[in-house]
């Protein structure tokens, strides 16, 4: 397995350094000089301050020796400054962005594989039966859906007409004057207390699984429910900066609930597919064989292995998170990475949006990396061997 890890390090290396090489020669191919435009600009700057700026950073070099400079900054921890909001640290910019669009796309994300995972498993169960087709369209229909069209419809509704929500951003400015705390610190308190939650049910309910009769199952997963959800509201409701998770928390529901109506379908269209052709293994058949009931056979065996395919499109969808955040992220008015990056290439901000970009690599294959080892998790059929 060491040797699985090490090898499968170095070529996560390797496809990052290319990705990074070519993301750099796409970006550096957009004509004109942006940085000295934006210094030229600023009438507070002599020429001779721009020069020194231009020498600092290496822009006065050929491009390939541009390229050694920024990699050697990028991989010791210096991500440049910005040329369009020059001179702010495009570290500052990452920081104060990135933390909005984890919590959205994270907690969408949830709920998609949530709804998504169920209701493609009780199809499956159920095919042909009541209630699945009324379910299968539905979740077609919105699977389809021009999106854009969609989620401005959605805010039209009910943050226009109804008002129970807001109709962009993430936070009140004026609520937030006197917080003792900043909205990404309290954001990212909320996040982590919203995944030990999750973690705590995902895992309950997996070593359910291992209970033989049915009852004790359903005591167990509903025990776990119940304690999470209760911690999680208690742990709240009790906080004394409850006003300000409140804020964020309403400016988060319309936003998450179009993404989850817009993607359960396709993990719903996924999870049945994959149960479909699993029900139909020798493995499933020997454990109907056995005397099973038909949960232990659909909850431990067929629902484990049809996982498969869904924490591969998981990893994937993880991995798109910052650039596949541009639409939803311009529409809500979020202020994530998805709208810095946008910015910055509109603005010829090459580091700003190389960073945005390297970000997005490197999700990439921390992703396909834990789906290697999911897979070895979920399907007992699956083994690491030495060649690997």
């Amino acid at each position: 397995m060491g040797r699985y890890v090490f090898k499968r390090f170095i070529q996560m290396v390797l496809l990052f350094l290319v990705f990074f090489a070519l993301s750099w020669i796409a970006l550096q191919a957009i004509p004109g000089n942006s940085i000295e435009q934006q210094l030229r600009l600023n009438p507070n700057l002599p020429p001779e301050a721009i020069t020194q700026a231009l020498e600092r950073r290496g822009l006065d070099k050929p491009p390939i020796e541009q390229f050694w400079i920024y990699t050697k900054d990028f991989f010791t921890g210096d991500l440049g400054v910005s040329w369009s909001r020059y001179p702010q640290p495009v570290s500052s910019l990452i920081a104060e962005r990135l933390p909005r669009t984890v919590m959205l796309f994270s907690v969408a994300l949830l709920f998609q594989y949530l709804v998504g995972f169920q209701a493609g498993k009780y199809l499956a169960w159920r095919r042909n039966k009541r209630g699945e087709m009324a379910i299968t369209i539905a979740g077609v229909s919105l699977f389809t859906v021009f999106y854009p069209w969609f989620g401005l419809m959605m805010i039209l509704l009910f943050a226009v007409k109804l008002g129970w929500v807001p109709t962009n951003g993430f936070i009140v400015e004026s609520i937030w004057r006197d917080a003792p705390l900043s909205a990404n610190r309290m954001m990212m308190t909320m996040f982590t207390s919203l995944m030990l939650v999750t973690a705590f049910i995902g895992l309950t309910v997996w070593a359910s699984a291992r209970l033989d009769r049915p009852s004790q199952r359903r005591m167990v997963k509903l025990g776990a429910w119940v304690a999470g959800i209760g911690a999680f509201f208690v742990y709240w409701l009790t906080n004394d900066n409850l006003v300000y998770a409140k804020d964020i928390a309403v400016h988060l529901v319309l936003p998450v609930s179009v993404l989850t109506m817009v993607g359960f379908a396709g993990v719903m269209l996924i999870t049945r597919t994959s149960m479909l052709e699993t029900m139909k293994e020798d493995f499933v058949l020997t454990a109907r064989a056995k005397g099973l009931t038909e949960a232990m056979v659909r909850d431990r065996h067929a629902a484990r292995t049809a996982l498969l395919p869904v924490s591969t499109s998981l990893v994937l969808a993880v991995a798109t998170v910052i650039d596949g955040g541009i639409i939803t992220e311009s529409i809500f008015g979020w202020p994530g990475m998805g709208q810095l990056l946008l910015a910055s290439v509109v603005a010829e901000d090459i580091p700003v949006a190389l960073a945005a970009f390297s970000f997005t690599g490197i999700l990439a294959l921390l992703g396909h990396f834990a789906a290697d080892v999911l897979y070895g998790v979920l399907d007992p059929r699956i083994r690491v061997t030495s060649q690997g």
